[in-house]
């Protein structure tokens, strides 16, 4: 549990140790005429009966019986007040009265690490409210909160003493201060802190008892004391349930598919977006990484599958980036907030998200305001020679510029070249690992000029609101530079290299020993739509090839691993082969791979690999289950290849491959496409097999019920669109703000002389998996 940085204001401990998984919150039950002690949670003290534990949007509710006494704990955070709230109801299944204490038992944190903060951390029991407070003075930004913890009732004992709590090498699975009857009361300074609560109540047969548990910070004591007041009360508690699950609702209802699919419907209706905004936008946390800084390029990329649903959230995410980039151009790798302490690196790519997602952004919404907004830059000093990065905390500069020309600055200082005529690769492109490929200053990213090449088509068309002559014919001439160099200097034969060291090597080459092949290099070819169609067909036929392994259920981000070999790309090689960027299924870049298939028009490929990326579809099986191992129901950031643990999930829940995933499915394969928030057009790329699927797009009170229809069994190719009954000639669907129903019938059809057939195979089994 965190305050406002989920990595430097901490206020219980996360730890990614799978292993011994320790816990820092638990709520303790205690039989006070036998003194067995368990909890309603499999940690810390497991036993034989089962748990059952349901996750949801913005909730999670532990469910178990035992010792007689039927157990629900649920938790959420309310919209509006930092505070945890656990709501512990009890039901005595027994034909005895039972006596029950409840304890609460929280490790304080308040800072980055327990072991760092335990002697700094200050603690009091406020007398008048009957609840916890402690604060931390040396927490750098964060000294001066306040955080609490309290129950709905007043408490019989408490403690802010871990020791006396756990006792001399003591464990939470056998806390010392249970086997007493009361808590010590001890509270101050110089203790290793925690926060223990405990409260005895009466459960006569067949009687519920509901127990709250508040755990939260604020900025005063003032603050903290309103906020219990209000959370202590049950009613404000349901409300304020309502609430979140009401925000939830609508946020993830804005658009909802029902395909042929069931576990495309499942993962896209509301997990992916789910993830997306709650963890990745929000939290900047989870099990294996909680950083808590915003990334340049993550949360940019984040936010462009959140403008159906809450397109306010990317404009302010537009800002925000805009608001760390220096008067040069570049930008800061990643920064924490609220300081905005980081990192300024020579990274190729993270700059040129910024004009890639607001021409996205604006494309979209029409909303061409954000381009005149006016951010202040930011100011540090520039990189020395031979300086990759420098961690520090800059200086809000004096200049300001509008969006555009924060855009056009990002742009403007991308556009040199080595000696392929490649743009340069810096310290790292999209791949963070490929740290020593280029930063010399000489080595260039085949990648980064797909990249460059597409940010500059989408965002040229800007250039004439702020008649920026000169600059849309420098862009429109590097396009054409751009085109040729790859053309002449990327093709390695049978696909498109990757880059080229500083000493002129190339990577992603056939004569490479390691990394002959890389996706990105090929995919982005497609999206960029730079590349020579004949090219792309055959780059992606060699993707299909050595990159795409369906027994194992992997689409690879490049191969071979790197490993003994005589090239140093950098970092990268320090994760052991088939395992993250190293060669394994990095998601985020095998979903590049599936919008590729979709934009050529190859929905049964495109179909195929959502199928075989869907989490969802790792559980359909135990055997699968058991290969996999981790939540089935968000993006994994990656799935090894390794030999040793070939299809296990690695990183989840902090993946920006979430909102891609959303993205695929939603653009490129159902086909939605929202012009300037005034029309929706549906151009799918779906598999022969779907014979129809249906999407429900909701603006505010106003609904489109579209019904796409696939009678010929074709992947694309969209022959009549019906509003409301009446034909729409141009293909779009206008869009109204009247509160009312609209009904859309889509057909799909011939559109040439290439007649589309399902294949044999596919008609037998009822489609591909």
């Amino acid at each position: 549990t965190w305050s406002v940085n989920s990595r430097e204001n901490r206020l219980t401990p996360w730890s990614n140790d799978a292993v011994s998984d320790p816990p820092g919150e638990v709520i303790y039950l205690r039989d006070e005429d036998s003194g067995t002690i368990w909890s309603p949670t499999p940690l810390p003290i497991r036993e034989h009966t089962p748990y059952k534990i349901r996750h949801g949007q913005g909730y999670s509710i532990f469910e178990h019986t035992s010792h007689g006494i039927a157990q629900e704990l649920k938790m959420f955070v309310p919209l509006d007040s930092p505070v945890k709230v656990l709501i512990l109801r009890l039901r005595n299944e027994t034909e005895q009265t039972r006596r029950i204490s409840v304890t609460s038992y929280i490790e304080l944190v308040l800072g980055t690490m327990r072991e760092k903060t335990a002697h700094q951390t200050i603690t009091e029991w406020n007398a008048a409210d009957s609840f916890i407070l402690a604060r931390n003075p040396y927490n750098n930004e964060f000294a001066g909160r306040i955080a609490f913890a309290a129950l709905n009732v007043r408490p019989n004992s408490f403690s802010c003493d871990r020791k006396e709590f756990l006792g001399r090498n003591g464990s939470p699975d056998d806390p010392e201060a249970l086997r007493r009857v009361h808590l010590s009361g001890r509270v101050g300074a110089g203790l290793d802190p925690c926060a223990a609560l405990q409260t005895k109540i009466e459960l006569k047969p067949g009687e519920e008892r509901e127990i709250i548990v508040l755990l939260g910070e604020e900025a005063s004591e003032e603050a903290a004391v309103k906020i219990v007041e209000k959370y202590r009360n049950p009613d404000n508690v349901s409300e304020a349930f309502q609430l979140v699950t009401d925000y939830w609702d609508g946020v993830l209802g804005a658009i909802e598919v029902k395909t042929p699919d069931a576990a495309l419907d499942m993962i896209v209706n509301r997990w992916l977006l789910y993830q997306t905004l709650a963890c990745r936008i929000w939290a900047r946390s989870a099990f294996y990484q909680s950083g808590g800084a915003f990334g340049f390029r993550d949360q940019l990329q984040d936010v462009m599958s959140l403008v159906y649903a809450k397109p306010e959230i990317a404009r302010e995410q537009i800002l925000v980036a805009a608001a760390h980039q220096f008067p040069e151009g570049d930008v800061q790798h990643w920064w924490h907030p609220p300081t905005g302490r980081g990192v300024r690196t020579r990274f190729s790519d993270d700059l040129l998200w910024l004009p890639f997602v607001t021409s996205f952004y604006v494309n979209a919404t029409g909303d061409r305001s954000v381009l005149n907004e006016e951010v202040f830059f930011i100011e540090a000093p520039l990189l020395k020679e031979r300086e990759d990065d420098s961690y520090r905390q800059p200086e809000v500069s004096s200049e300001k510029a509008t969006i555009f020309e924060h855009c056009a600055r990002a742009i403007d200082r991308s556009l040199a070249v080595g000696k392929h005529g490649l743009p340069l690769m810096g310290s790292g492109d999209w791949n963070d690992g490929m740290n020593h490929v280029g930063n010399q200053g000489k080595g260039e990213s085949v990648w980064v000029a797909w990249f460059l090449y597409k940010t500059i088509t989408d965002f040229l068309p800007f250039t004439s609101q702020f008649d920026a002559k000169e600059r849309a014919a420098e862009y429109r001439k590097h396009l054409r530079k751009l085109s040729e160099a790859t053309e002449k200097n990327a093709w390695d034969g049978d696909w498109y290299r990757r880059a080229y060291f500083d000493d002129g090597t190339p990577l992603g080459s056939a004569e490479n020993d390691e990394c002959r092949i890389d996706s990105i290099a090929q995919s982005w070819g497609v999206i960029s739509g730079a590349a020579r169609d004949h090219r792309v067909t055959r780059a992606m036929a060699s993707v299909e090839e050595y990159l795409i392994r369906r027994g194992d259920g992997l689409v690879l981000l490049f191969a071979p691993p790197f490993d003994d070999g005589k090239v140093y790309p950098g970092y990268i090689k320090g994760y052991p082969p088939g395992v993250r960027e190293n060669g394994g299924q990095y998601t985020h870049a095998a979903i590049w791979t599936l919008i590729a298939f979709a934009m050529m028009g190859d929905g049964d490929r495109a179909g195929e690999l959502f199928a075989l990326l869907n989490p969802i579809n790792h559980a359909s099986t135990r055997a699968g289950l058991h290969k996999y191992k981790v939540e089935p129901y968000v993006a994994a950031g990656d799935v090894y290849a390794h030999p040793s643990h070939t299809g296990r999930g690695g990183w989840t829940w902090y993946t920006g491959s979430a909102g891609w995933m959303y993205r695929a499915a939603v653009e490129n394969m159902l086909g939605v496409q929202l012009i300037e928030d005034k029309f929706l057009q549906i151009n799918p790329c779906i598999p022969r097999y779907w014979r129809e699927f249906d999407i429900i797009y909701r603006r505010g009170e106003t609904v489109y019920e579209i019904k796409v229809e696939n009678p010929l069994g074709v992947s694309r190719g969209v022959t009549e669109v019906r509003l409301d009954g009446k034909q729409r000639a141009d293909g779009r669907i206008p869009l109204a703000d009247d509160s009312r129903t609209h009904t859309v019938r889509i057909t799909l059809g011939i559109l040439d002389r290439e007649v589309e057939t399902v294949p044999e195979a596919a008609r037998a089994v009822g489609g591909f998996s």
